[in-house]
């Protein structure tokens, strides 16, 4: 069975390609690439001579039948201009289709610019929400970002450098103040974070107009802090709870933990009673 290989590739840094995707892309019949200007730069690079063809937004259905072709007598490597191919690049149609044939699929870990966007933004990391490019037009966005709007995982979001600040001012309009990282040039010579709420990203792009691939990660929303328990409040749930025959020791910390009480006060309300 041949094997459609999934590489990705540097973001801008060329030394970001991995030894097995180098080997890969050597031993394949054949390299499908978004655009194959970009690939034989990547190539030459690293003296890599395998043949190219294009894979891109407007022929990658028209392509199908030729790289399926392609890998009845060899295995193909699909790349695209840089990053994961499938990512917010042209991939998907040829995957599907390629499970769908019966051809193995093998995924290689690598670049993309998503994931070092997040961990450096000092945004929290333990969920958060890829959600590609953003709606272009000003109403769509809107409508997008109030459907978000209650979203408490971090968001991870593309941008194009001239629809940064008009994105930064409707995202300020809808959200109000969050905390936002833009993530600019990755791995490249100029490469920057900005680190801030929304209204301060606004203000230093604005004065300092953007360059090169943008990456947008925005903090999720934080619920109001739940009003503090009176002690009526207390009594009633910590009684209730023993009642029902549970140990005051263990209610005394359940019910400190939900009330923001002190564990010793709650147990000595519950001491009183007996």
């Amino acid at each position: 069975m041949r094997t459609l290989f999934i590489v990705p590739t540097p973001i801008g840094n060329l030394e970001d390609m991995t030894l097995r995707a180098l080997r890969v892309l050597r031993e394949v019949a054949l390299i499908a690439a978004e655009d194959t200007r970009t690939t034989r730069v990547l190539l030459n690079h690293y003296e890599i001579r395998t043949p190219l063809t294009s894979y891109h937004e407007h022929n990658k259905l028209t392509k199908l039948d030729a790289i399926f072709t392609a890998l009845e007598t060899g295995d193909v490597a699909l790349v695209s201009d840089a990053g994961t191919p499938g990512i917010s690049d042209p991939g998907y149609e040829l995957i599907k289709e390629a499970i769908a044939h019966g051809y193995r699929v093998e995924p290689l870990p690598g670049a993309t610019a998503l994931i070092p966007a997040l961990v450096a933004s000092g945004l929290p990391t333990d969920g958060f929400v890829y959600i590609g490019f953003l709606p272009r037009k000003d109403r769509a966005l809107r409508d997008f970002l109030k459907e978000l709007a209650l979203e408490r995982r971090t968001w991870i979001s593309y941008e194009s450098p001239h629809r940064l600040i008009d994105t930064l001012e409707i995202l300020r309009s809808v959200l109000g103040e969050r905390p936002v990282c833009v993530a600019r040039e990755l791995s490249k010579v100029y490469e920057e974070f900005f680190r801030g709420t929304v209204s301060q990203a606004l203000a230093h792009y604005t004065a300092n107009p953007p360059r090169g691939e943008i990456v947008i990660v925005i903090g999720g929303h934080v619920a109001e802090p739940e009003a503090a328990w009176d002690e009526a409040r207390v009594r009633e749930a910590l009684f209730a709870r023993l009642d029902e025959g549970e140990p005051l020791s263990s209610a005394a910390k359940a019910i400190a933990q939900k009330s923001g009480w002190e564990r010793r006060t709650v147990y000595a309300l519950g001491a009183e009673r007996d």
